[in-house]
């Protein structure tokens, strides 16, 4: 008997058209799902048959509960190498194997810049405009050349982002906790003196950071009261890093010049949520991890791992 093996949040339909399934096609009937299940209930009745399981990065936490209602699973496949919404022990106990897939930085380095350089230029503004035959020019576009962008992290995507920022001509800096002087020298940055430091003086900044205890909330009220009333913020890391109900206030009564967001405090974006209708926002459906080449790792590395979970030597194991 073939074994079942599912495929989460496969919005656009590509999971088996970027890799090849072939080696595992004798074996494994592969079952993608377009919609996103937006509850327990709902996701333990879909997966109730399946003994493998292909989630996308952070979309489906695979709580001790929802664990405990899938007795046939067996393989659990979370794309890129970190994943913190899998419950690894309940996993192990239940004798499931995690395993990672490859992935790669540069999908939300690229689309950090599509993001800043939309919200400099008034892209979508001056783009509906022209489409529906309104004002021929209505913005004045902020220049990047000489102008500073503030990193909030600099490891593998914000260090990308920040040598573009350099190649565009603008002074760049970065703060994080236990950032060093020589390692923002490594990528020609200066180090920030502080968060507040880095917030107060920047014309663009942006978050690059992984979210635990320490950067939940990072940037609040106060710290949004710091920006320059001409200064964008871009945050294509986590939603939760910055608090989004003093976004939201901020945005509304215009403290500062806009905001380009990738993440959300919920995914998908409920039909009403405020953040749909928010001013000076130029916001993205999660789109930083949304690459052809960064699906063909995600999937390719699937087939891998069921591949070696059959042969009986798993790779790339994660917990």
């Amino acid at each position: 008997m073939r074994l079942r093996c599912a495929v989460l949040d496969d919005y656009q339909g590509v999971a088996t058209e970027v890799a090849d399934w072939s080696p595992v096609a004798d074996d494994v009937e592969v079952v993608g799902f377009a919609r996103h299940f937006a509850d327990e209930d709902a996701l333990a009745a879909a997966l109730a048959d399946f003994d493998i399981v292909v989630t996308l990065r952070e979309r489906v936490p695979f709580p001790a509960s929802l664990l405990a209602r899938l007795p046939r699973l067996k393989l659990l496949i979370a794309s890129g190498m970190r994943n913190t919404v899998i419950d690894y022990a309940a996993a192990e106990a239940q004798g499931v194997t995690v395993c990672g897939t490859p992935s790669a930085s540069t999908p939300p380095v690229e689309l950090t810049w599509a993001l800043l350089l939309g919200l400099a230029r008034g892209l979508v503004t001056e783009n509906e405009a022209l489409r529906a035959g309104g004002p021929w020019q209505s913005t004045v576009g902020a220049d990047l050349h000489g102008r500073r962008l503030g990193l909030l992290g600099l490891g593998k995507i914000g260090s990308r982002v920040a040598r573009v920022g350099l190649a565009f001509g603008m002074r760049v800096s970065a703060w994080s906790r236990h950032l060093t002087k020589e390692r923002a020298e490594e990528f020609g940055v200066e180090l920030a003196a502080s968060k507040e430091e880095l917030l107060s003086s920047s014309d663009f900044v942006s978050v690059h950071l992984a979210l635990g205890d320490r950067t939940r909330g990072l940037i609040g009220a106060a710290e949004l009261a710091l920006l320059k009333p001409t200064a964008y913020l871009v945050n294509t890391s986590r939603a939760a890093i910055v608090d989004q109900d003093a976004l939201l206030t901020a945005l509304h009564e215009g403290r500062f010049a806009g905001a380009g967001v990738d993440v959300f405090d919920v995914e998908p974006l409920p039909a009403d949520h405020p953040m749909r209708s928010a001013p000076r926002l130029l916001a993205t459906p999660h789109l930083g991890y949304v690459s052809r080449a960064n699906y063909e790792a995600y999937y390719t590395g699937a087939v891998e791992d069921i591949q070696a979970f059959l042969a009986g030597s798993p790779v790339r194991r994660l917990g």
